[in-house]
């Protein structure tokens, strides 16, 4: 692994925020991330401030398993027959730049009021991370996991939940699958939170190079997609072998 990547791991494995661009020729946009487990109402705060995208939690392709959830997408398909609408505004195809997004349902903690709060969502997105990698990490049958859940979450809420490809950057290259393989690739937990980072005086997401005058100005870790497939494709050869 290079540098960088090696910085951004340690990063977050300290709770601190890391940038991720994805790759030139798709979004073409820079998320701020942070481990999921990690999260306060502080970065909640700064996401939506600093950011200002929408707030997401990215998991890997297993903890869905567990729990039990689907795509977005497969949720609209399972209801067309009472619900017709979805054939004109979801007719499963794919985003302009290329592939179908990783949308699941939303989500609130039970103990939060309204969710949108930094503390409701601070607590939301924590609680899950840390539900997440405790999935990832044991092998405990699915209906246990799935009553944890049951019991201490509620959908629909204001917190967005993604699931990566089971092939994480085999299958997809957003930032979904970028930041759960850099976090797999520290060893860290598998469930991010992402915000992407917008411009309010274009409009558009946030150039590169902006980005990159944040990151210096505040003492963060920026990478690219590109350093992530790399970096994952030297991991696969060395276990491979």
């Amino acid at each position: 692994m290079n540098e960088s990547i090696e910085k951004a791991i340690r990063e977050l494995s300290l709770g601190k925020f890391v940038l991720v661009y994805d790759v030139d020729g798709r979004e073409e946009e820079v998320d701020l991330v942070c481990l999921a487990e990690k999260v306060t109402p502080n970065h909640v705060y700064q996401l939506r401030n600093d950011a200002g995208g929408l707030i997401c939690i990215a998991m890997h392709a297993k903890i869905a398993e567990k729990l039990g959830l689907p795509f977005m997408l497969e949720i609209y398909s399972n209801v067309l027959s009472q619900y017709s609408i979805f054939n004109k505004i979801s007719p499963n195809v794919a985003c302009p730049y290329g592939d179908k997004p990783s949308f699941s349902v939303t989500i609130n903690h039970v103990d939060t009021y309204t969710g949108i709060t930094d503390n409701d969502r601070g607590l939301t997105i924590r609680e899950f991370g840390l539900l997440g990698s405790q999935i990832y990490q044991n092998g405990v049958k699915n209906d246990y996991y799935r009553d944890i859940f049951g019991a201490n979450f509620r959908a629909p809420g204001h917190t967005h939940l993604l699931i990566a490809k089971q092939q994480l950057l085999k299958e997809r290259l957003g930032h979904t699958e970028l930041t759960v393989t850099l976090a797999l690739l520290g060893g860290l937990s598998p469930v991010l939170v992402l915000c992407e980072m917008l411009d309010g005086t274009t409009g558009k997401a946030l150039s590169i190079k902006k980005a990159r005058e944040y990151a210096k100005r505040n003492n963060l870790v920026m990478v690219e997609g590109k350093e992530i497939v790399k970096a994952f494709d030297e991991y696969l050869l060395k276990v491979k072998n």
